[in-house]
């Protein structure tokens, strides 16, 4: 025999089948281990570390459509490092610079192995939502006190789940919610009520969290896909079908919201967060008010003030990754932050709706990508693991998308001759 097989597969096919997953493993436990975070460095920085590490020595590849990702990336930690030497104390911003470059390498990290191994995509995915599941259930059972010393899953009074801060949490939960919502709204009934548990207690841990931005951007985002799915497809049949399932989505989400706000203390809270305009917004020297000084600020700082140094002066941080942006990396950061952003937005939807096996994958971080954005303008973003989590898997489909029209010209091209 020519062959060595293995219930009926020759060995070659058993080995690669074993390798492609050992790496699907390998990555999914990497974005496993980032929906826990409570203390720093978290066991996701280090796993990573390794992991990028490892990959790197092996054959992480770096492809020509991924190097506008990677030189805006450097471009904006340059100006960070650049401001470091504004400062007269340096204190803890080597180390924040030194996180920052590294949730840079994951991202480059993920859209390279995505667009080498497409297969990654439903590991990816499945390992978040499971990492999502999870800590959205810690972060009940703390704000419920259903398990002994779950009150650590709490911040404020707030669920927090596995994060320090339940303005993190929350949107940590966007991303696999609207990936649930959508496999429910273009599925069918029977597959609405498997998805139909694990999506509650997503939207039950995003609620508790008590944080606008997170209602926002899960509100923001499941319209967005609800538009996306009606632009990709001509049929009728189908855009009926998914007006009526959200409308049985939308129904049964109030129905649960109805629900929390009859238990004790939460209407009260409720009532209090839901206000557009917090007291610590609207002060002397409250979250708008900042953001007019540190501006003002940015004028006569090109190289920016440093890492950090913003909250030492005004008692806050700048709770806006624009001026974040102009405050710890300087006016190249800015530009490269922004450039990054109009690129990945405008690169993004050009293929958008284009039928790839991966174009659902593409949707669902395309619009919790933007409201991601949107929500940068009332907090910093620069350290969320997710957010660059989410720039990989856009960038890899785009370095896919490169690829796949590549070999089409080439197939063409053949034929032609």
């Amino acid at each position: 025999m020519s062959a060595v097989v293995h219930h009926g597969l020759p060995r070659e096919a058993v080995n690669a089948k074993l390798v492609s997953l050992l790496v699907a493993g390998a990555v999914g436990l990497g974005v496993l281990l980032s929906g826990f975070v409570i203390n720093e460095p978290a066991p996701y920085e280090l796993y990573m570390a390794g992991l990028i590490a490892i990959w790197g020595l092996f054959g992480l590849r770096i492809s020509r459509t991924l190097l506008p990702l990677v030189a805006l990336l450097i471009l904006f930690n340059i100006g960070g490092i650049i401001s470091l030497t504004q400062m007269a104390d340096l204190r803890e911003a080597p180390l924040y610079m030194a996180v920052s470059i590294f949730l840079a390498f994951t991202a480059i990290f993920f859209a390279s192995v995505t667009e080498s191994q497409p297969r990654l995509f439903p590991a990816i995915a499945g390992a978040w939502l499971v990492a999502a599941n999870v800590t959205a259930f810690l972060g009940i059972c703390g704000y419920f006190g259903l398990l002994p010393g779950a009150e650590m899953f709490t911040k404020y009074d707030r669920a927090a789940g596995a994060f320090q801060d339940p303005n993190v949490f929350g949107p940590f939960l966007a991303f696999p919610a609207v990936f649930l919502l959508r496999r429910i709204l273009t599925g069918g009934f029977k597959e609405a009520l498997v998805w139909a548990l694990p999506l509650l207690v997503l939207v039950t841990g995003i609620f508790l969290s008590f944080s606008r931005g997170a209602w926002g951007l899960f509100g923001a985002a499941s319209i967005l896909l609800v538009a996306g799915l009606f632009l990709q497809s001509s049929s009728g049949r189908f855009r009926l079908r998914v007006v009526a399932m959200t409308v049985c989505a939308g129904v049964f989400l109030a129905v649960v919201i109805l629900v929390a706000l009859q238990l004790p203390g939460v209407g009260e809270l409720f009532s209090t967060r839901a206000q557009l305009v917090q007291d610590y917004d609207g002060a002397r020297l409250g979250r708008f008010a900042r953001y007019g000084y540190g501006f003002a600020m940015a004028l006569e700082n090109p190289w920016g003030i440093g890492p950090l140094v913003f909250g030492t002066l005004f008692g806050e941080d700048t709770h806006n990754i624009w001026l974040k942006a102009l405050m710890d990396y300087g006016w190249i950061g800015f530009a490269a932050y922004l450039l990054l952003i109009v690129w990945t937005l405008a690169a993004g939807f050009r293929i958008l709706f284009r039928d790839r096996p991966w174009q659902p994958y593409l949707l669902c971080a395309y619009v919790v990508l933007i409201g991601h954005i949107a929500l940068g303008t009332v907090i910093d973003t620069d350290h969320w693991r997710h957010f660059y989590l989410l720039l990989g898997l856009i960038w890899g489909c785009i370095a896919l998308e490169a690829r796949h029209g590549h070999t089409a010209k080439n197939h063409a091209a053949i034929t032609r001759w």
